[in-house]
């Protein structure tokens, strides 16, 4: 998994950060770019969010570098289109084990090594999956859900040492790695949106805002809150199975 830590007078510890399992050119990339457009330092480090010890020491590397944690983005995450029939019981578990445990190890590690003493903010990149129960969907779905709970769970066991954590849950999101390989063709897209309340996905600018709401101040007596910013989509949009088979089977023959 890899990972960004920027500072001004803030310091991020964000997961997945530059997109992809472990590969540091494209994290390389992404900080280079930030550090560009914004003026702040990165530090880009390439780790194992299923690895306690992996986190430990990348936290201990941001810890020396920059002094202190402000905020954890949890955002590090796997996923791909497949019948539950279909799933093996080690991708189903790998999912899990990046997603949910993933999430929970670097929370962990990052409370105990300095929210504890020092408080903080943990904002979770959750889903809407599991809301409707959405085909194909089981092993992400059920992971998501878990990090829903447990964000939850952390706001209440760590509100008395100053850590808020909140969740964004965001939709179909134009422009993602995501959206290219689990969304259907530019017609079925299309017609998907049709029962969208907004008409549209949403972009990355938009989920970019709603997590800086919930790390910055502006959302200071938010807590355990699970910020849904899917233009209403769980609300209506129809859970096509075949039509959702139909996209599983054009991916798998592109890839």
């Amino acid at each position: 998994m890899m990972h960004i830590v920027f500072c001004r007078d803030r310091v991020a510890f964000i997961t997945g950060g530059g997109s992809g399992i472990g590969g540091l050119p494209s994290l390389l990339h992404a900080a280079k770019k930030l550090s560009a457009v914004s003026g702040r330092r990165c530090l880009p480090l390439c780790i194992d969010v299923r690895q306690p010890d992996s986190i430990m020491a990348a936290v201990d590397e941001t810890l020396k570098e920059f002094g202190c944690i402000d905020i954890l983005i949890n955002n590090a995450a796997g996923n791909f289109l497949c019948p539950a029939t279909s799933l093996s019981f080690n991708a189903f578990k790998t999912v899990l084990d990046i997603d949910t445990m993933g999430t929970f190890n670097t929370s962990k590690v990052v409370y105990e090594k300095w929210f504890k003493d020092h408080g903080g903010n943990i904002v979770n990149i959750s889903a809407t999956l599991g809301y409707r129960g959405q085909a194909l969907q089981v092993h992400a779905g059920s992971a998501k859900a878990a990090n829903d709970a447990m964000t939850k769970h952390l706001a209440v066991e760590w509100g008395p040492s100053g850590v808020r954590v909140n969740a964004v849950a965001p939709g179909p999101i134009s422009g993602t790695e995501g959206y290219r390989r689990l969304g259907g063709s530019r017609r079925e897209a299309a017609d998907a949106f049709q029962s969208i309340p907004l008409q549209r996905a949403g972009n990355k600018t938009e989920m970019a805002h709603c997590a800086l709401f919930l790390a910055s101040r502006a959302s200071s007596y938010t807590t355990g809150a699970i910020l849904v910013a899917d233009g209403g989509a769980w609300l209506t949009s129809a859970n096509d199975v075949s039509m959702l088979l139909g996209i599983a089977s054009s991916k798998s023959a592109k890839l």
